[in-house]
């Protein structure tokens, strides 16, 4: 079997998948004021973590929390770039594509915010009672 130049392995394009990758990153987090109010819950959460030395099977659930909001709130916003670039047209199938995307990170950010009081809920509250 002879392999085009298109299926072999290359580090240059590899290199290059992982730059594209973190230029969609850079503008996100620029661009997109959602993104940085997640990021912000993030640190803050990573901080609480720290300080409350929590196991790793806690630090399991808030990695997964943390990371399931984040690459949601991406997709969001490529759906609505998409979806901007496909029509400027007030559209009810535009509009539902947009609003379904907003309810995955809604969801996302509402098992986040179920994680982190299951984990320091009772952390806190040892914490204000002893």
């Amino acid at each position: 079997m002879v392999l085009k130049d298109s299926q072999v392995f290359s580090i240059r394009r590899l290199k290059a998948s992982f730059q594209y990758a973190l230029e969609g990153l850079r503008y996100a987090v620029k661009h997109e004021k959602n993104i940085r109010i997640h990021l912000l819950a993030a640190f803050t959460t990573i901080i609480l973590s720290i300080l409350f030395q929590l196991t790793a099977f806690e630090w399991l659930f808030i990695v997964l929390a943390i990371f399931t909001v984040l690459v949601l709130e991406l997709v969001n916003s490529a759906i609505e770039r998409t979806v901007d670039l496909a029509t400027t047209e007030i559209k009810p199938l535009a509009k539902q594509a947009k609003d379904i995307a907003a309810a995955a990170v809604l969801l996302a950010a509402t098992m986040a915010v179920i994680v982190g009081v299951i984990i320091f809920g009772p952390k806190f509250i040892d914490l204000f009672l002893k």
